[in-house]
């Protein structure tokens, strides 16, 4: 099996870069303060090996210690799913969420019966006479849907993969000790990788939805914002506040996970329930205390923050 075939659920053939350069910034910070990565706050995370330094090359050719983070990629603090409902009288609490126009949605049994009319489009249909929702229950019917051409049979279905399929995956980062800012600004390409939360989970790039919906197909999150692929396994497309979280002392935002290029990403809120203004492009700003970092983006957006600002490592993912 070809894992390079497998996009939809977060990985791309091709990567479409989105460049976060100086023309597109609404501001260019200098002399950035650059807060080094704290490992501690990954003590509770399931680590496939210890923590490590090892030497390794950025994004734009800086050689730099680099901390390795092998982990399992299993939530310790949440459960995984559900995501498709499995009939059209189910309630909420047997599936997940979708985006659409910047909003969340409940994929209940109401939401898929009435797909066709949401997206007004009547091909639509994913379920059958007897109201029971066409799911990818196997691993042969989820790989068959997730990838560029969706095999026939699986068109007009509810896509899910089960974290069983995939439980011997192990995802390794590399990410710079201390971030590296750039002027010029960063990017990443759909399908990369976005960053890490604190409990070792993927934050992945945002969802192809555009070629989802055009198999006719739905490939919910759930609560939590995650779901699983072939490649990578299970993986957030929104953060929705049910993971780890670091408090601050000063009500700031809680720090959720680290950036590709070391650079902290925090809650969208503060304790006073108000966003971070001022935001760049890639969605960060500076402050005395945490320097330079990123705020995550509105749950429904489909996007934990908008590109990377500083040399960024790698992640590989081997089974």
């Amino acid at each position: 099996m070809d894992k390079n075939i497998y996009f939809f659920l977060g990985m791309s053939l091709v990567a479409i870069l989105h460049s976060c350069g100086p023309s597109s910034r609404s501001q260019v910070i200098s002399n950035v303060k650059s807060i080094p990565l704290d490992i501690s706050h990954f003590n509770d995370t399931k680590l496939y090996e210890p923590i490590s330094v090892v030497k390794c090359e950025l994004s734009r050719g800086a050689i730099a210690d680099c901390y390795k983070i092998s982990v399992t990629s299993v939530p310790h603090e949440h459960k995984m799913g559900p995501w498709c409902p499995t009939h059209i009288d189910d309630s909420k609490d047997k599936g997940g969420i979708w985006f659409e126009g910047g909003k969340v949605y409940d994929v209940d049994g109401h939401f898929v019966s009435n797909i066709g009319e949401f997206y007004k489009d009547e091909k639509w249909k994913l379920y059958n006479d007897d109201g029971s929702i066409k799911v990818t229950v196997t691993q042969k019917a989820c790989e068959g849907a997730a990838k560029p051409r969706v095999e026939e049979i699986y068109k007009n279905h509810c896509v899910e993969c089960q974290p069983s399929f995939y439980h011997d995956h192990i995802t390794t980062y590399l990410i710079p000790k201390t971030p590296f800012y750039n002027t010029t600004g960063g990017r990443f390409g759909r399908g990369e990788p976005v960053g890490i939360a604190l409990n070792g989970v993927n934050y992945d790039s945002p969802a192809p939805t555009e070629a989802i919906l055009k198999a006719h197909t739905l490939a919910p999150l759930d609560d939590c914002g995650g779901h699983v692929n072939p490649h990578v396994g299970y993986h957030y497309h929104a953060a929705t506040g049910c993971t780890v979280e670091v408090e601050q002392a000063d009500g700031h935002a809680p720090l959720i996970g680290y950036a590709m290029d070391g650079y902290g990403i925090y809650a969208l809120l503060d304790t006073n329930g108000q966003s971070s203004i001022n935001l760049d492009e890639c969605r960060g700003h500076e402050d005395a205390t945490r320097g330079y970092h990123y705020h995550v983006g509105e749950p429904g957006g489909n996007q934990i923050i908008g590109c990377l600002s500083g040399q960024y490592g790698s992640m590989k993912v081997s089974h």
